[in-house]
């Protein structure tokens, strides 16, 4: 056989897809897994036409599972994000949307256990530690992809997928506020640097000039808005500690703005280099930490709750998502305590994908 066949789940998870794997089928050194996943995914061209990934950033997401080396967990998920068309894997950010399917496909292959009628699982996130509680459906020890839980960016209903995000404040850098200010100025834009589940770098749209409520593919067309935006990112990336951020897609990037569709406020948020056609689950909580965080560049933009726990509802693209945080203030500072929303995932395919031989032969060491 001139190919390597590597077992795989193709799933939708939140509003994102990609493969999930088990992390035992795949090559144990980092070259070679990256070279594993460009061609699994097909990056080097606009359509990964040789390849499963689907031509855009939510497309091109790989999640890897085995049973967890942390005692508090069940299962270890470790993140890919896979360029489209640069051949560039970046193994330092997580997804929570590919992480709304990670218990489901858990349970698939048999890395854990599945109870009669709902069950728990506990995922460790291996690229920021980040630890999270799913509960998924499960009646007669099955897991169930039907349900009437729906989220916008995904057309009908399924079964709804819990989380709850615990320990997540500073996850990446260490710190809630990383550059220790609760705003920063580069090149004459405030910006607030935070890490909430994922370390991001958010700013008011008016300040670009913009009113935050531009479509996806307005923003996308903007290419003057993303070389001034990536300016700021890659600057705000230093001042986290996280040095150089020009080949890593974090710190990631969010606009906001007054609500005008009924929601907290409204939101716009960035891969970084295209803009996110909904919004990200570990995005959502950094974004809703920072709209209910006084001194941020959130001031004026919304009524604030004095205490947790609170529903943050963002205003996307492509409609609303709900995102619980519960927090409290303690000498007037926000202090981040939990996260959690409901999502949903769905098995879309199983069975092999095919690596030539040339780029691996299977050996796991």
């Amino acid at each position: 056989m001139t190919q390597t066949a590597v077992p795989y789940i193709f799933m939708r998870g939140g509003t994102s897809r990609g493969p999930y794997f088990n992390r035992a089928h795949l090559p144990s050194d980092r070259e070679t897994l990256a070279k594993v996943l460009i061609a699994t995914i097909g990056s080097g061209h606009p359509l990964n036409i040789d390849g499963i990934g689907g031509g855009n950033a939510v497309t091109t997401k790989v999640a890897m599972l085995s049973k967890s080396e942390d005692d508090w967990a069940d299962v270890d998920y470790f993140f890919a994000q896979v360029s489209v068309e640069d051949q560039i894997v970046d193994f330092k950010p997580t997804c929570g949307n590919i992480l709304s399917g990670v218990a489901s496909a858990a349970l698939e292959m048999g890395l854990v256990g599945a109870q009669n009628g709902e069950t728990e699982v506990r995922i460790h996130a291996v690229n920021t530690g980040a630890q999270v509680v799913a509960r998924v459906q499960t009646p007669d020890g099955l897991v169930s992809y039907e349900g009437d839980a729906a989220i916008d960016g995904v057309p009908g209903t399924a079964a709804p997928v819990a989380l709850n995000f615990m320990k997540v404040a500073g996850s990446s850098t260490g710190a809630f506020l990383p550059t220790g200010n609760l705003t920063d100025t580069f090149d004459g834009i405030d910006v607030t640097c935070m890490d909430v589940a994922m370390p991001m770098a958010l700013a008011k749209a008016s300040d670009f000039g913009l009113t935050g409520y531009e479509t996806r593919e307005e923003l996308d067309a903007n290419l003057a808005f993303f070389k001034q935006m990536e300016a700021v990112r890659l600057k705000a990336g230093k001042a986290m500690g996280m040095g150089d951020c020009t080949q890593s897609v974090t710190p990631k990037f969010g606009l906001l703005a007054k609500a005008k569709e009924g929601g907290t406020i409204a939101t716009r948020y960035f891969m970084p280099w295209t803009t996110h056609p909904t919004m990200a689950v570990t995005g959502s909580q950094c974004i809703a930490s920072c709209a209910l965080t006084p001194g941020t560049v959130a001031d004026g933009l919304l009524e604030r709750p004095s205490c947790g726990p609170v529903t943050v509802t963002l205003e996307h693209p492509m409609g609303l998502m709900d995102v619980l945080i519960d927090f409290e203030m303690k000498d007037g500072a926000f202090h981040h305590t939990s996260a959690g929303l409901v999502r949903t995932c769905r098995k879309l395919a199983s069975g092999e994908v095919f690596i030539p031989r040339s780029i691996w032969d299977g050996a796991t060491s």
